[in-house]
């Protein structure tokens, strides 16, 4: 073997060496990048990893907030229904109630108005007058009321009537207190009726004789004023002045006498009325 062969073998065995180094360098570097790759996938995998349950807690939160909101939704909708319907079983039962009572007012008022007939019937004139405050507070048709009125207006004057007599027959009696408790018997019943200017007249007579002459007065000053019966006003007008006269109220019954001369001129008791004039003024 010569010498350039050995050069040339020396020559490739360096070369070769030179190889093997890059080889190694290369394999170095390859297997750097892969590391390198592997570190980087790696990474982007733990990213999607993280990522994805980051977007998967994200969809659980939103899923769980949107339940949470259609609940509380449906849960408000129910609660609103019930609430309604409560609110119309509770309108319906007090419709009930309502009508209940109404029925039972009206039984009620039925039975009342029977009864309250039955002493029309009956002719219970006090029991009607007693009772007719209640029944006039009753939901009665037109024609029921007008009854009932009529029937009413009917016993009080019978019953005025019939004090209004009792009390004349006394006062033939001289029964003076009995006389006064007729009077105002008759005029509690009926204090507008015909025979009423005459109960309050026979009334302050009664007062009178009792020694009651300043109870008479303020009753004899209305009837002398203004009486529904004229017939009454002059007899009113004398006795005024008889019953001031006994309690020395010597002015009052001076103008009342005046008065008397002055408004009846043709009244029976002209003379008296002038005698009584006269005397009063002479002495007072």
């Amino acid at each position: 073997m010569n010498e350039y062969e050995i050069e040339e073998i020396k020559r490739e065995i360096v070369e070769s060496r030179a190889l093997t180094i890059k080889t190694n360098n290369l394999v170095n570097a390859l297997a750097a990048d892969l590391k390198s790759i592997s570190k980087r996938q790696q990474g982007a995998e733990r990213k999607v990893v993280l990522n994805s349950a980051t977007a998967y807690v994200v969809t659980i939160a939103v899923l769980l907030i949107f339940v949470k909101l259609t609940w509380d939704i449906r849960l408000e909708t129910v609660r609103t229904e019930n609430k309604e319907t409560r609110d119309q079983l509770d309108a319906v039962q007090k419709d009930i109630k309502i009508e209940q009572e109404r029925e039972e007012l009206q039984k009620r008022a039925s039975r009342q108005a029977s009864e309250f007939y039955q002493l029309i019937v009956q002719s219970k004139r006090q029991e009607l007058i007693a009772a007719y405050p209640d029944v006039v507070k009753l939901e009665l048709t037109p024609t029921e009321r007008a009854v009932f009125d009529g029937a009413v207006e009917r016993a009080k004057n019978e019953l005025s009537l019939i004090a209004y007599q009792a009390g004349v027959d006394h006062i033939r009696m001289a029964r003076w207190h009995e006389a006064q408790q007729a009077f105002r018997e008759s005029l509690k019943y009926k204090s507008d009726a015909a025979h009423s200017p005459q109960a309050n007249l026979q009334l302050s007579r009664a007062l009178i004789q009792l020694g009651l002459h300043r109870d008479a007065i303020p009753i004899l000053m209305q009837l002398s004023e203004a009486s529904a019966d004229k017939e009454v006003m002059d007899e009113a007008t004398l006795q005024l002045a008889e019953a001031e006269l006994a309690i020395q109220a010597w002015n009052d019954a001076k103008n009342t006498l005046r008065a008397f001369i002055r408004r009846f001129p043709n009244s029976p008791h002209i003379n008296d009325a002038r005698a009584k004039l006269a005397e009063v003024s002479l002495y007072h």
